[in-house]
């Protein structure tokens, strides 16, 4: 993680949902899988690496979106759009697999990673009444 992401963590939240653990871990798997599409090749800037990128940061922008001034129906909702957002990073994780972009031991460790969260985010949903 980065300094500034470490720096952030320790300042006081003033955000409902910058207190959930499911957009906390959401904000690090983030960074990481933007540190991650660094490694792409040049030719997937505007492809492969734009797509995870924009996926999952969609995961904690979504959290977040839901968690202000929403009724529970509504934050159901943005938390299933974030669970679609994770399924399409899983996705993107795949792609980049079989075109040799990373090795399957990092596979695995986002993969893994990917689940976690997901099972996270469906507690979580299942949780809001």
């Amino acid at each position: 993680m980065t300094e500034a992401g470490r720096n952030s963590k320790m300042k006081e939240s003033r955000f409902k949902f910058e207190k959930l653990l499911i957009w906390q871990k959401a904000m690090d798997f983030g960074e990481d899988v933007n540190l991650l599409s660094d490694s792409f090749p040049k030719k997937e800037i505007y492809n492969l690496s734009s797509q995870i990128l924009r996926a999952v940061d969609s995961i904690a922008l979504n959290i977040s979106e839901g968690s202000i001034g929403q009724s529970n129906l509504e934050f159901k909702k943005f938390i299933g759009y974030s669970i679609r957002s994770l399924a399409e990073v899983v996705t993107c994780l795949h792609k980049a697999k079989r075109r040799n972009y990373m090795s399957e031991q990092n596979f695995e460790k986002y993969y893994d990673e990917s689940f976690h969260l997901m099972n996270m985010m469906i507690a979580f949903r299942k949780k809001i009444n």
